[in-house]
């Protein structure tokens, strides 16, 4: 009778078990990934009526930018991305940083980067709809 040995050497099987394991942590991983939630605001509102427009607007401001004093179409949350605004608006004026996000009334009022480096911001707006 004849036997065929065949014999790896100790180091390859040892790479194919690392391989094999980091593998199998790599599927786990992807399988059971890791969600973070996070409340940034929460604010009650009445609308005017059943139907709104909600707009996503995103806005750059230029290195030491103002707005002249204006208002917009409707309320709605603020997130500031980069940078860091100075918002004067409801005779209030108050600073916020990337990540902040804040709730802009609709009521007059103006916004300076006070940076030297570019700020954005992304404005969810809700409006009536027409």
């Amino acid at each position: 009778m004849f036997k065929l040995r065949f014999m790896m050497p100790m180091k390859l099987v040892l790479m194919i078990i690392a391989v094999l394991f980091l593998n199998s942590k790599t599927l786990l991983a992807q399988e059971n990934p890791q969600f973070n939630k996070s409340m940034l605001l929460e604010k009650k509102v009445v609308l005017p009526s059943n139907n709104v427009d909600a707009k996503v607007i995103r806005v750059i401001f230029p290195p030491a930018f103002k707005t002249p004093w204006h208002t917009h179409e409707g309320p709605g949350p603020r997130y500031i991305v980069k940078g860091t605004l100075k918002v004067k608006e409801g005779g209030k004026v108050n600073t916020y940083s990337a990540g902040d996000v804040f709730w802009e009334s609709g009521d007059l009022m103006s916004v300076e980067n006070i940076n030297e480096t570019p700020a954005e911001l992304i404005i969810f707006e809700l409006t009536p709809a027409k």
